[in-house]
Protein backbone atom coordinates (compact mmCIF):
# COMPACT_ATOMS: atom_id res chain seq x y z
CA UNK A 1 0.00 0.00 0.00
CA UNK A 2 1.27 3.42 -1.25
CA UNK A 3 2.02 5.57 1.92
CA UNK A 4 -0.67 8.93 2.38
CA UNK A 5 -1.68 11.13 4.84
CA UNK A 6 -5.05 12.96 4.98
CA UNK A 7 -6.87 15.39 7.53
CA UNK A 8 -9.69 12.81 7.87
CA UNK A 9 -11.30 14.62 10.81
CA UNK A 10 -11.66 17.45 13.23
CA UNK A 11 -12.89 17.06 17.00
CA UNK A 12 -14.01 20.05 18.70
CA UNK A 13 -14.98 19.90 22.29
CA UNK A 14 -17.97 21.51 24.09
CA UNK A 15 -19.15 21.72 27.70
CA UNK A 16 -22.93 20.44 26.03
CA UNK A 17 -23.38 19.65 22.74
CA UNK A 18 -26.66 22.18 22.37
CA UNK A 19 -26.63 23.87 20.78
CA UNK A 20 -23.03 23.78 19.65
CA UNK A 21 -24.18 20.90 17.02
CA UNK A 22 -27.53 22.43 16.05
CA UNK A 23 -26.00 26.11 15.80
CA UNK A 24 -23.05 24.61 13.76
CA UNK A 25 -25.30 22.32 11.38
CA UNK A 26 -28.02 25.64 10.85
CA UNK A 27 -25.32 28.52 10.26
CA UNK A 28 -22.66 26.14 8.10
CA UNK A 29 -25.94 24.74 6.50
CA UNK A 30 -24.14 20.88 7.13
CA UNK A 31 -26.23 17.47 8.76
CA UNK A 32 -25.45 14.99 11.81
CA UNK A 33 -24.42 11.78 10.04
CA UNK A 34 -23.95 9.98 13.41
CA UNK A 35 -23.88 9.99 17.27
CA UNK A 36 -21.49 7.32 18.51
CA UNK A 37 -22.35 4.94 21.28
CA UNK A 38 -18.62 4.01 21.41
CA UNK A 39 -17.24 7.46 22.69
CA UNK A 40 -19.55 6.64 26.40
CA UNK A 41 -16.96 4.61 27.78
CA UNK A 42 -14.58 7.59 27.93
CA UNK A 43 -17.51 9.75 29.77
CA UNK A 44 -18.68 11.59 26.12
CA UNK A 45 -21.49 11.57 23.93
CA UNK A 46 -20.53 13.25 20.11
CA UNK A 47 -21.98 14.06 16.64
CA UNK A 48 -20.47 14.39 14.12
CA UNK A 49 -20.93 16.63 10.32
CA UNK A 50 -19.40 15.50 7.36
CA UNK A 51 -17.79 19.01 5.30
CA UNK A 52 -17.80 17.21 2.18
CA UNK A 53 -15.05 14.41 3.38
CA UNK A 54 -13.88 15.97 6.41
CA UNK A 55 -15.49 14.93 9.16
CA UNK A 56 -16.42 17.58 12.06
CA UNK A 57 -17.18 15.93 15.07
CA UNK A 58 -18.15 17.83 18.66
CA UNK A 59 -17.60 15.72 21.68
CA UNK A 60 -19.00 16.67 25.32
CA UNK A 61 -18.31 15.52 28.80
CA UNK A 62 -21.60 14.13 30.59
CA UNK A 63 -19.64 12.98 34.21
CA UNK A 64 -16.48 14.31 36.02
CA UNK A 65 -12.87 13.51 35.48
CA UNK A 66 -12.74 12.78 31.52
CA UNK A 67 -10.01 13.78 29.33
CA UNK A 68 -12.11 16.05 27.83
CA UNK A 69 -13.51 17.66 30.41
CA UNK A 70 -10.11 18.73 31.64
CA UNK A 71 -9.24 20.28 28.37
CA UNK A 72 -12.00 22.32 28.56
CA UNK A 73 -11.19 23.39 32.26
CA UNK A 74 -7.27 24.09 31.30
CA UNK A 75 -7.99 26.16 27.74
CA UNK A 76 -11.09 27.80 29.27
CA UNK A 77 -13.02 26.35 26.48
CA UNK A 78 -10.48 27.89 23.74
CA UNK A 79 -9.30 25.86 21.35
CA UNK A 80 -9.52 22.30 19.15
CA UNK A 81 -9.16 19.28 20.49
CA UNK A 82 -8.21 16.24 18.07
CA UNK A 83 -6.76 16.79 14.69
CA UNK A 84 -7.04 12.94 13.14
CA UNK A 85 -5.52 11.86 10.06
CA UNK A 86 -6.29 8.56 7.67
CA UNK A 87 -3.28 6.81 6.56
CA UNK A 88 -1.92 3.87 5.33
CA UNK A 89 -0.12 2.27 8.81
CA UNK A 90 -0.83 3.95 12.42
CA UNK A 91 0.76 1.88 13.86
CA UNK A 92 4.15 2.66 12.08
CA UNK A 93 3.42 6.83 12.60
CA UNK A 94 2.85 6.09 15.98
CA UNK A 95 6.24 4.43 16.24
CA UNK A 96 8.00 7.09 14.76
CA UNK A 97 6.41 9.73 17.34
CA UNK A 98 7.47 7.57 20.29
CA UNK A 99 11.38 7.50 19.00
CA UNK A 100 11.20 11.37 19.05
CA UNK A 101 9.74 11.18 22.73
CA UNK A 102 5.83 11.57 21.60
CA UNK A 103 4.13 9.05 23.43
CA UNK A 104 1.16 7.26 23.00
CA UNK A 105 -2.27 7.58 24.68
CA UNK A 106 -4.64 5.56 23.30
CA UNK A 107 -4.78 2.91 21.09
CA UNK A 108 -8.45 2.26 19.60
CA UNK A 109 -9.01 -1.28 17.87
CA UNK A 110 -12.33 -1.84 16.55
CA UNK A 111 -11.99 -4.22 13.44
CA UNK A 112 -12.16 -3.17 10.47
CA UNK A 113 -10.67 0.55 12.02
CA UNK A 114 -7.48 0.97 13.69
CA UNK A 115 -6.61 4.35 15.49
CA UNK A 116 -3.44 5.14 17.24
CA UNK A 117 -3.99 8.54 19.67
CA UNK A 118 -0.57 10.85 20.36
CA UNK A 119 -0.41 12.20 24.11
CA UNK A 120 -1.81 16.09 23.61
CA UNK A 121 1.13 17.63 26.19
CA UNK A 122 3.60 15.91 23.61
CA UNK A 123 1.86 16.85 20.66
CA UNK A 124 1.49 20.38 21.57
CA UNK A 125 -1.82 22.39 20.64
CA UNK A 126 -4.27 19.63 20.41
CA UNK A 127 -4.33 15.38 20.55
CA UNK A 128 -2.85 14.03 17.02
CA UNK A 129 -4.77 11.00 15.84
CA UNK A 130 -3.98 8.83 13.32
CA UNK A 131 -5.76 6.02 11.44
CA UNK A 132 -7.17 3.04 9.32
CA UNK A 133 -10.03 1.56 8.33
CA UNK A 134 -9.06 -2.05 6.25
CA UNK A 135 -10.12 -2.22 2.79
CA UNK A 136 -10.98 2.21 3.06
CA UNK A 137 -8.73 3.83 1.18
CA UNK A 138 -11.10 5.94 -1.32
CA UNK A 139 -12.12 8.69 0.67
CA UNK A 140 -15.80 8.68 0.36
CA UNK A 141 -15.00 4.87 1.69
CA UNK A 142 -16.60 3.70 5.24
CA UNK A 143 -15.47 5.18 8.23
CA UNK A 144 -16.31 3.89 11.09
CA UNK A 145 -16.24 6.45 13.41
CA UNK A 146 -18.61 8.37 11.01
CA UNK A 147 -21.91 5.60 11.36
CA UNK A 148 -22.55 2.76 8.27
CA UNK A 149 -24.03 6.00 5.96
CA UNK A 150 -21.89 8.96 6.28
CA UNK A 151 -21.76 9.75 3.24
CA UNK A 152 -25.58 10.34 2.51
CA UNK A 153 -25.35 13.47 4.91
CA UNK A 154 -22.61 15.35 2.91
CA UNK A 155 -24.50 18.91 1.74
CA UNK A 156 -22.65 21.17 -0.32
CA UNK A 157 -25.04 23.80 -1.20
CA UNK A 158 -23.88 26.26 1.98
CA UNK A 159 -20.44 24.90 2.80
CA UNK A 160 -18.29 23.42 0.36
CA UNK A 161 -14.82 22.27 1.67
CA UNK A 162 -12.84 22.70 4.70
CA UNK A 163 -9.90 24.51 3.60
CA UNK A 164 -7.31 24.86 6.70
CA UNK A 165 -6.80 24.68 10.02
CA UNK A 166 -5.19 27.71 11.84
CA UNK A 167 -2.74 26.42 14.98
CA UNK A 168 -1.48 29.03 17.43
CA UNK A 169 1.78 29.47 19.43
CA UNK A 170 4.37 32.01 20.66
CA UNK A 171 6.46 29.70 18.21
CA UNK A 172 4.71 29.16 15.57
CA UNK A 173 7.09 27.97 12.93
CA UNK A 174 8.86 25.93 15.58
CA UNK A 175 4.78 23.94 16.38
CA UNK A 176 5.06 23.74 11.96
CA UNK A 177 8.08 22.01 12.55
CA UNK A 178 6.80 19.79 15.46
CA UNK A 179 4.05 18.52 14.12
CA UNK A 180 5.40 18.42 10.60
CA UNK A 181 8.25 15.73 12.11
CA UNK A 182 5.62 13.65 14.05
CA UNK A 183 2.98 13.53 10.79
CA UNK A 184 5.87 13.09 8.26
CA UNK A 185 5.28 16.42 6.31
CA UNK A 186 8.07 19.29 5.49
CA UNK A 187 6.82 22.45 6.88
CA UNK A 188 6.65 25.08 3.83
CA UNK A 189 7.23 28.25 5.73
CA UNK A 190 4.94 28.12 8.67
CA UNK A 191 2.34 25.61 6.73
CA UNK A 192 1.92 22.37 6.66
CA UNK A 193 0.09 21.51 3.32
CA UNK A 194 -1.88 17.99 2.75
CA UNK A 195 -3.60 16.69 -0.33
CA UNK A 196 -6.54 18.22 1.25
CA UNK A 197 -6.13 20.82 3.49
CA UNK A 198 -3.81 23.07 5.32
CA UNK A 199 -2.07 23.60 8.75
CA UNK A 200 -1.02 27.24 9.13
CA UNK A 201 1.10 28.41 12.43
CA UNK A 202 0.52 32.00 13.97
CA UNK A 203 1.64 33.74 16.76
CA UNK A 204 -0.24 33.49 19.72
CA UNK A 205 -0.29 33.67 23.74
CA UNK A 206 -0.85 29.69 23.72
CA UNK A 207 -0.47 26.99 21.88
CA UNK A 208 -4.06 26.21 20.27
CA UNK A 209 -6.05 24.89 17.64
CA UNK A 210 -7.88 28.24 17.15
CA UNK A 211 -9.21 28.69 13.83
CA UNK A 212 -10.72 26.71 10.89
CA UNK A 213 -11.42 28.00 7.09
CA UNK A 214 -14.49 26.89 5.39
CA UNK A 215 -15.30 27.42 1.58
CA UNK A 216 -18.57 29.26 1.43
CA UNK A 217 -20.72 29.69 -1.27
CA UNK A 218 -21.95 32.61 0.37
CA UNK A 219 -19.92 34.28 2.99
CA UNK A 220 -22.56 37.27 3.84
CA UNK A 221 -25.51 34.49 4.31
CA UNK A 222 -23.24 32.56 6.54
CA UNK A 223 -22.30 35.40 8.71
CA UNK A 224 -25.96 36.35 8.86
CA UNK A 225 -26.98 33.01 9.81
CA UNK A 226 -24.12 33.14 12.58
CA UNK A 227 -25.57 36.84 14.12
CA UNK A 228 -29.42 35.20 13.94
CA UNK A 229 -28.17 32.62 16.54
CA UNK A 230 -26.43 35.37 18.44
CA UNK A 231 -22.89 34.79 17.78
CA UNK A 232 -20.46 37.83 17.68
CA UNK A 233 -19.48 38.18 14.21
CA UNK A 234 -16.16 40.31 12.88
CA UNK A 235 -15.20 40.83 9.91
CA UNK A 236 -15.32 37.35 8.06
CA UNK A 237 -15.72 35.09 11.33
CA UNK A 238 -17.30 34.06 14.10
CA UNK A 239 -16.79 31.93 17.40
CA UNK A 240 -18.35 28.84 17.79
CA UNK A 241 -17.15 25.57 19.71
CA UNK A 242 -13.90 26.95 21.42
CA UNK A 243 -12.48 27.91 17.78
CA UNK A 244 -13.02 30.65 14.92
CA UNK A 245 -14.93 29.81 11.97
CA UNK A 246 -13.37 31.70 9.61
CA UNK A 247 -15.43 32.19 6.15
CA UNK A 248 -13.77 32.21 2.50
CA UNK A 249 -15.68 32.44 -0.64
Amino acid sequence: MAPYLRLRQICLVAPQLAPVVSDIAEIMGLAVCYRDGNVAKYGLENALLPVDTILLEVVAPFKDGTTAGRFIEKTGGRGGYMAIFCCDDPDERGRHANAMGVRTANVIDHAPYHGVQLHPRDCRAAFIEFNHTEGSDDILGAYPPAGPDWQKSIRKDVTQALVAVEMQSPDPQGLAAHWGKIIGVAPDGAELKLPNATFRFVKGASEIMSALEFRVTDVARVLHAAKAKGLAVAGNEFLLGGVTFRLAA
